[in-house]
């Protein structure tokens, strides 16, 4: 039985990882935005409901409170929660600190999560992150990281998912010879769930297949230290040419750390 950690649990992929892990008798804690949804998916799984806004830093930090106040070692977190393109034509959305709304969830949210989390992720021997990214990625302008400037709600998607890639291969490299593997995966295409949905897209692929690519990374035992590396689907495959760069890297960290300091 394992400690596992699943933001954005209460709909879509996440609820049916939770669902399926469950099943196995693992021992699940439940982030999700909305109460009743979330309440609903807990009392399926037996999992515990945590309840934040991921737009919200100071959520994000109350978040990692209560699961380290609920549990004393994390074996698994996955970075699952996110928010979609939007509907067509919809404006660009900040949050209450004026952080493009896409980037603070997407990325922000799962960047700061992750590091407050090390301290239980270090207490077994061995410990996992997983990130749910994207294969619809668009390369990062860190002179215009808030997209002040010619907003689409699909390109803001792209862009905080490949930030997100980009974050997995740094935490990956800090992270090795800890025991913690951090990596990441485009689960399947369009799947019907909400984002999609509103979205105004047609489903791709099965909910199934996001979820059988999502619980590999997850649990199976083939994966064992292997680290930094992104999928999609069940093969291993290249990012974005931005997330292999040193240099720019490090440049979109930097800004990461000052956007998540307060």
């Amino acid at each position: 039985m394992a400690r596992i950690l699943i933001t954005g649990a209460s709909d879509g992929l996440g609820r049916a990882l939770a669902v399926a892990l469950a099943a196995q008798g693992h021992d699940l804690l439940l982030h999700g935005r909305h109460t009743e949804r979330l309440a609903a998916v807990a009392r399926e799984t037996g999992g515990v409901a945590m309840q934040a806004d991921l737009a919200d830093r100071a959520a994000v930090r109350g978040l990692a409170a209560a699961v380290a106040d609920h549990v004393d070692g994390l074996d698994v977190l996955v970075n699952n929660a996110g928010v979609g393109f939007g509907a067509p034509g919809a404006p660009r959305e900040l949050t209450a600190d004026g952080t493009e709304l896409r980037l603070a969830v997407n990325y922000l949210a799962p960047y700061l999560l992750s590091r407050l989390l090390l301290p239980l992720l270090r207490k077994p021997a061995t410990a996992r992150i997983v990130n749910v990214a994207s294969i619809g990625q668009a390369d990062i302008d860190l002179d215009d990281l808030m997209m002040a400037h010619g907003y689409d709600g699909i390109r803001a998607y792209r862009r905080a998912k490949l930030a997100m890639i980009c974050d997995t291969f740094d935490l990956a490299e800090q992270l090795a010879g800890t025991g913690i593997t951090v990596n990441c995966l485009h689960p399947a295409t369009l799947m019907p769930t909400t984002l999609v949905k509103v979205a105004e897209f047609a489903p791709v692929d099965s909910l199934e297949q996001g979820l059988r690519a999502t619980l590999r990374l997850v649990e199976d035992p083939a994966l064992a230290g292997v680290t930094g590396r992104y999928f999609d689907g069940l093969r291993e495959e290249r990012a974005r040419a931005q997330a292999y760069d040193p240099a720019f890297r490090a440049a979109l960290a930097a800004r990461a750390a000052v956007l998540t300091e307060s």
